[in-house]
């Protein structure tokens, strides 16, 4: 007898070809088509077959008993309710086998290697383990054969991992007995061999229909041999390609798209020629172009026969050909005039970067929508396009149903429950606290505008340098804050001490972090007029969230104590791969589809998104349990066996009538490799002299054209350059002498300071560096200069030692940067203290940290200017000398001769003045810059040459700013001469520098 077994080809809509065909042989009694079970691969395809039952069936009707292989742990869904009991223990769940085979890894490295082996390193590689276990249950593979899978000739890493899995062997069916579970895969196979077994037992009475299923997982194949040898059964192949040549069909390997379909009807008991058409015969043009772009490498010679339209080389497809002639119904070699009517509605998209193919994709779907009752679908497995095509639809206000939902750890509960983690773990870091104390679910029993206003003030109060570790730590930040701010703080504390307290023991158990961290977030979620739980755990995302600590909470008990950092990264593991999926509210049009969950699906225009290597078909995963001999020793498949599942997926989607091909050409700022599948498709077309439509619109515009158009603005016109000219009341009337340079330099800087009012922030966690240190360099010399006359007779280098250490400690500087930091000051304070002790010989009297100020009558009123000398010294000969200590590099010569640099000289002229308490009218007699390194150079000294000309110089020319700046036609102009053309000012993004100057910072490609 030969099986019921046929195929439904390529390019046909499936559910619909099998949906006509079971009316068709049925009838339309309603009785004999409810009477029919039909096996579908997901739930997705028997939500798909039922809604084209009843669109056919003109709505309410009997449905046949649909039922999906893919969920057979639902044993409801699989049997009849007379079935008898399986008795089969229950699956472990996913999360507590996780935590078991981590568990077993860190017991074998502790074992092996000490325990260095983190928690969260331990279940990384359990991750990888059962992947490996599926592997094995799933493909029927066994385990028997590891003792002698590393033979000495491999490397030792292969014979430790045979070690590994040797001990995986032994114990891990122990820990299953002991939780009275099976393996997932191993409890699936069971259920689809039972169900084999009982059909074969009991034939049904009604028809048995297999449908849509490649058969790639054993139980699966047996499973269908069942169905096809019974006599109300059938199997009902995806896109079988019955018309491949047998030179092609012999020479087929695993990463070849009909390779499974050859395994399964091997499996089957039958030949190719046994498989019959589900409904007439389909070999559409596009089916046969793409047969002709996926032939197998040693039978692409018969492209030269689609070209020359003659035979190809004796002995190649020229036997083959005049075979195929023998039997048209296996059909043979495409003629040209088939592959052009093949490529007719099929269109290929390239565009210059992932988020322009994201936007082209979502023209294609958004044009779609402008005929009534057109359906289009992105298919892709890349997750990151899907989600930027799902944004770009929002700008039309288009939301749509993207199959794999969201990671947890992307939705808002997932975010917030993360955060805090992050925060705990980093001993509540300015950032990450603040990241927290900003989001949305953040209340702490406050009203939440009120909870984020303050929040906001928080954040003003820890900019600069980090503050000490912990809540305590941050508290004493903000001691000298408002009390409000305090009390508010010490409130949101208050919730986390507990988790905090958690965080800081060596060791937790797994379930006790879970409910305490679940704890927090309800503490910290809550509002003042709403419960933590119901803000934290509503919506589908909130349901999930609930679903995985109540796991974690159950099925982590009685396991080994984990450390606290090991922790968070588990958890965080865990809500990336758990996904969130909206119920209702998308576009009943429009959808996003992995390949898996596109089968059996048919839709008006498709587009093939993402076709890259290494994201469709996606790299061979380098396996990190067994090498390629290991694996074929244990029975386990070719690892380029799911390139060709891949593969069939895209032959089956690009046989719709309406197919875009898309891809970046650049992704991470790399250029990337086309799909194998589509440079072999480009390699037919061009060897034939043939263009595939570049998709477009319309014969003026393509949609990577109007992608690119979209993302302009429709009138650019750079901003010129800001010239503010505010009224001369409100120009300032003072300035100090280092703020001259910076009205010389960047007037505009001076204009959003003093007239806008603008302050930069410090940035938070801000790292120590020279600005701290000069600040305590200064402070350090001032002290101590103050203390020569006392100490010089003594042994100043270790008074200055003394006071250095003083000032840091009272600077907070950390240890780390003092490890740093104080070599290079010894090495500077014992020049500097041999250069003082010259010059103290020539100065009568030495005066530090001096203000002085000075005013200039100009033609809008006086004009103040200030200064705050670092040192002055009273020379013995007359005159004195002005001193400016610096800690990185002094102006150059030049700068100063230029007036560029005016500091010194306009100390000059205050001093000239007697603008300086305790002195008099003195001429300064020398302009001197101190460089206090500690590097290979200790430290030098610069004096300014032309003293006695660059004081009246700068003086003068200080008095024609004033006088320019005191006219309303005068504008504060952005980067006259900056300091450095590659370094940012305070005030450059607020004067948009990048608009309007050909010298703004271009930044290097990475």
């Amino acid at each position: 007898m030969i099986p019921n077994v046929f195929t439904i080809a390529a390019g046909e809509p499936f559910a619909e070809t099998l949906a006509r065909g079971l009316i068709e042989t049925l009838g339309t009694d309603p009785l004999a088509l409810a009477a029919a079970t039909i096996y579908l691969p997901t739930r997705r395809a028997v939500r798909t077959l039922s809604e084209t039952f009843a669109r056919l069936l003109g709505g309410a009707a009997l449905l046949p008993n649909l039922r999906p292989l893919g969920d057979v742990d639902d044993e409801p869904l699989l049997f009849d309710p007379s079935f008898e009991d399986l008795a089969l223990p229950p699956s472990l769940s996913p999360i507590r086998r996780r935590l078991l085979l981590s568990a077993l890894v860190a017991r074998w490295d502790s074992a092996r290697h000490d325990g260095a082996m983190t928690f969260a390193q331990a279940s990384l590689l359990a991750r990888a383990l059962g992947r490996f276990l599926d592997e094995t249950e799933t493909q029927g593979a066994s385990l028997d054969q590891l003792d002698d899978l590393a033979p000495a000739a491999l490397a030792e890493h292969w014979a430790e991992v045979r070690d590994f899995l040797v001990l995986l062997r032994e114990e891990w069916p122990k820990l299953l007995a002991a939780e009275n579970a099976i393996e997932p895969a191993a409890r699936r196979n069971l259920l689809l061999d039972a169900l084999a077994a009982y059909y074969a037992k009991t034939p049904p009475h009604g028809p048995v229909i297999a449908a849509g299923t490649t058969g790639s997982i054993p139980a699966t194949a047996r499973l269908l041999a069942a169905l096809a040898k019974l006599p109300n059964g059938a199997v009902i192949l995806p896109g079988l390609d019955r018309a491949l040549d047998e030179a092609s069909w012999n020479a087929l390997d695993p990463g070849h798209a009909q390779y499974g379909m050859r395994e399964l009807i091997a499996r089957l008991g039958i030949a190719r020629a046994d498989v019959r058409d589900w409904r007439g015969f389909g070999d559409a043009p596009r089916v046969r172009l793409l047969r002709e772009t996926l032939r197998p490498a040693p039978t692409t010679d018969a492209w030269r026969a689609i070209a020359d339209r003659t035979p190809p080389r004796p002995g190649g497809m020229a036997k083959v050909k005049a075979q195929l002639d023998l039997f048209p119904a296996q059909g043979g070699v495409a003629d040209l005039e088939t592959i052009r009517k093949g490529l007719a509605g099929l269109s290929l998209v390239e565009a210059a970067h992932p988020g322009e193919e994201a936007l082209a994709i979502a023209l294609i779907l958004r044009e779609a929508l402008e005929t009534p009752r057109r359906t289009a679908a992105l298919v892709t497995p890349d997750r990151g396009l899907a989600r930027r095509v799902a944004a770009a639809l929002g700008r039309w206000k288009i939301a749509i149903d993207d199959s794999a939902g969201r990671p947890l750890a992307n939705t808002p509960p997932g975010a917030f429950l993360l955060l805090l983690t992050e925060a705990v773990m980093t001993d509540f870091a300015p950032v990450p606290l603040l990241a927290l104390l900003k989001h949305p679910l953040t209340a702490a029993g406050s009203d939440p505008a009120e909870f984020r206003r303050m929040a906001r003030r928080l954040d003003m109060r820890l900019r600069g340098p980090r503050p000490d570790p912990g809540l305590d730590g941050v508290a004493r930040a903000i001691a000298q804050g408002p009390q409000d701010l305090q009390r508010w703080f010490g409130k949101f504390s208050a919730r986390l001490a507990p988790f905090a307290e958690a965080f800081a023991l060596r060791d937790v158990d797994v379930a006790d972090m879970a409910e305490a961290h679940a704890r927090a977030a309800e503490q910290l979620a809550a509002s003042d007029t709403q419960k933590g739980a119901d803000r934290l755990w509503r919506g589908e995302a909130g349901t999930a969230a609930a679903e995985l600590f109540a796991g974690l909470t159950t099925e982590a008990r009685g396991l080994p104590a984990v450390e606290p950092a090991s922790y968070a990264v588990f958890i965080r593991t865990l809500m990336e791969e758990r996904a969130v999926r909206p119920a209702y509210g998308r576009h009943p049009r429009l959808q996003i589809l992995g390949p898996l969950e596109a089968r059996l699906q048919s839709f008006d225009v498709v587009v093939l998104g993402g076709l890259n290597e290494g994201t469709w078909p996606a790299s061979v995963a380098a396996d990190p349990w067994l090498s390629r001999p290991m694996r074929e020793t244990l029975g386990l498949a070719s690892p380029e066996r799911a390139i060709g599942l891949a593969a069939h997926d895209f032959s089956m989607l690009a046989a719709g009538p309406r197919v875009f091909l898309t891809r970046a050409l650049k992704a991470d700022g790399a250029p990337t490799v086309a799909s194998r599948w589509l440079q072999r498709l480009k390699q037919l077309t061009d060897g034939l002299d043939l263009d595939l439509d570049k998709g477009a619109i319309d014969d003026k515009a393509s949609y990577v054209g109007c992608a690119a158009a979209l993302e302009v603005p429709d009138i650019y016109v750079p901003e010129d350059r800001p010239a503010p000219a505010p009224p001369v009341t409100a120009r300032p009337r003072t300035l100090s002498v280092t703020e001259i340079e910076t009205w010389l330099r960047d007037p505009y800087a001076i204009y959003a300071k003093h007239i806008l009012k603008l302050r930069p922030l410090d940035p938070l966690d801000a790292e120590i560096g020279p600005l701290e240190r000069g600040t305590a360099i200064h402070r350090i010399l001032e002290l101590f200069l103050k203390e020569w006359g006392d100490v010089a007779q003594l042994r100043p280098e270790e008074r200055f030692v003394a006071i250095a250490d003083q000032v840091f400690g009272e600077a907070g500087i950390p240890h780390a940067t003092l490890a740093v930091w104080r070599p290079r000051f010894l090495k500077a304070a014992r020049w500097f203290v041999g250069e003082e002790r010259k010059r103290r010989a020539k100065v009568a009297e030495s005066h530090v940290e001096i203000k002085g100020t000075r005013a200039f009558e100009a033609p809008a009123g006086a004009f103040i200017l200030r200064g705050r000398a670092d040192r002055i010294d009273v020379l013995r000969r007359g005159g004195a000398e002005i001193i400016d200590y610096k800690t990185g590099s002094p102006p150059t010569q030049k700068q100063v001769q230029s007036l560029i640099a005016p500091q010194l000289p306009l100390e000059g002229a205050i001093l000239a003045e007697g603008g300086f308490p305790g002195l008099d009218k003195v001429a300064a007699a020398g302009l001197v810059f101190i460089q206090f390194g500690g590097g290979a150079v200790p430290g030098r000294i610069l004096e300014i040459e032309n003293t006695a000309k660059l004081v009246p110089d700068a003086e003068r020319k200080l008095l024609e700013r004033i006088a320019d700046f005191d006219s309303e036609n005068t504008p504060y102009l952005p980067r006259l001469v900056p300091f450095r053309k590659d370094i940012e000012g305070d005030y450059d993004h607020l004067s948009r520098v990048r608009e309007w100057s050909v010298t703004s910072i271009v930044e290097e490609e990475e």
